[in-house]
């Protein structure tokens, strides 16, 4: 028998409290956070914090821990790595488990060429090499992103994300000529049309408006895309588009560029969530999920693109030996099942939650592939004024409850458990969360 969830004290307890009050002392708050939760150990789908309540995870440490907190196998892979070698710099030296990894990571990534890959430590860090390697490569400046986009928070990363305001407030002026556009967010249409009449206006705008009236396509590098919309809230464009947009870039000769730092490694029920829209990307970054909780991140693209002088990119800690040692045995595991459990269980989870769209007037709208889901709160149904409150309300009764949660969008919860998750912890979550609703809907009455 499970025990899960498992609240035993008051929510921060005494012993969260106190580190809460070092943590406003000592560290940067630049960093948002969700709850009052300190964490003490994890195992599986079981979060404990240091007062020994124990949570039902449903963050998977922010779409990370794709393998599960802490799984036998990555532990031993680990260990036995720490014991050998734990840092030799693969920017000076050759590193044995890098090529191994860089050789399975060219075989699992679409696209039957020869491919390349850089190693960094951060999903930004995979974007960052992603930019300056499309204008390496291409020799053009414009760089073409969407609208909620979430790409990271360094210079050249947050040039491309525009899902927050103070993410970026502060810091302008950010990286020149790149330029944001809609995305193909259906339930919320920049054009107000449907998906069934608007011939994917989102991407004939690129075509017949901005290429013949501001911007020269032969100057765009890339279009940089998340293929689902991670942080801008688990947004899942129709087929159409992404067929659409690579059609633009081949006409174009632009590099297709797809963020698959939050989608990617097995999320949506596929290795990559590309894979469901039949695109080869020409550039694919991967980070999060690749290692199971351990830093390292992947910017992989064709041999004829990664093709940059010695010197024009590195990476002092990119590709630790134990981190990459995580990385193969997360892999092995992901084409071992886990892949296509995220695909049973996705669709188990995303029926029950469209349930509770048709039961509760605030879930405007239900979306996701695999367990990449997502229920946007809204106010009104017909209106779909957005919920900020409700939703933080859920959030945080849920968080009471024991049920770990994150917000995305303007109003969207996300639904991102490791990739282990069963039915029976999917009906925890879905009992809790339905019960969440019940209790924000009075408060509002």
């Amino acid at each position: 028998m499970k025990n899960y969830p498992c609240i035993q004290s008051k929510l921060p307890g005494h012993n969260a409290t106190q580190y809460l009050e070092k943590e406003k002392k000592f560290v940067s708050p630049s960093s948002t956070k969700s709850y009052p939760l300190v964490v003490k150990s994890a195992k599986g789908m079981a979060v404990t914090d240091v007062d020994d309540n124990v949570f039902l995870d449903f963050t998977a440490g922010v779409a990370v821990c794709n393998t599960g907190h802490n799984h036998d196998q990555i532990v031993a892979s680990i260990s036995s790595q720490a014991s050998t070698l734990i840092h030799m710099s693969g920017a000076d030296f050759y590193n044995p488990l890098q090529i191994q990894l860089a050789e399975k990571l060219s075989a699992i990534c679409p696209g039957s060429f020869t491919k390349r890959v850089f190693f960094g430590n951060s999903g930004a860090e995979s974007i960052e090499a992603a930019f300056k390697l499309a204008r390496y490569h291409t020799k053009r400046s414009i760089v073409i992103a969407f609208y909620n986009a979430f790409h990271g928070r360094t210079m050249g990363a947050l040039s491309l994300t525009a899902s927050k305001l103070n993410q970026r407030k502060h810091f302008l002026p950010l990286i020149p000529e790149v330029i944001h556009i809609p995305y193909a967010y259906c339930y919320r249409c920049h054009y107000g049309l449907t998906p069934d009449k608007c011939n994917i206006a989102c991407v004939t705008w690129i075509r017949e408006e901005l290429f013949k009236t501001k911007v020269p396509p032969e100057d765009v590098a890339a279009i940089f895309v998340e293929i689902i919309q991670g942080e801008g809230g688990y947004i899942v464009p129709p087929k159409e588009f992404h067929r659409a947009l690579y059609q633009l870039t081949r006409d174009f000769n632009i590099l297709y560029i797809a963020d698959e730092v939050q989608s990617g490694m097995g999320r949506t029920g596929r290795m990559f969530a590309s894979e469901h829209f039949d695109i080869i990307p020409d550039i694919i970054t991967v980070a999060k999920g690749i290692a199971s909780g351990l830093p390292i991140s992947a910017t992989v693209a064709s041999e004829k693109i990664m093709n940059w002088l010695p010197g024009s990119h590195a990476s002092t800690f990119g590709g630790n030996p134990i981190s990459c040692q995580a990385a193969l045995a997360t892999i092995k595991l992901l084409e071992d099942g886990l892949i296509d459990n995220a695909s049973k269980q996705g669709a188990y989870m995303i029926n029950e939650l469209k349930k509770l769209e048709r039961a509760y007037p605030i879930i405007g709208d239900v979306r996701g592939l695999g367990l990449m889901l997502a229920a946007e709160i809204v106010k009104d149904k017909e209106t779909k004024e957005y919920a900020l409150e409700e939703r933080d309300c859920i959030i945080q009764k849920a968080f009471s409850k024991g049920l770990l949660l994150l917000g995305c969008g303007r109003s969207a919860i996300r639904f991102c458990p490791p990739l282990i998750l069963t039915k029976n912890d999917a009906d925890i979550a879905l009992s809790i969360f339905e019960e969440c609703l019940r209790e924000t809907i009075q408060i509002k009455l």
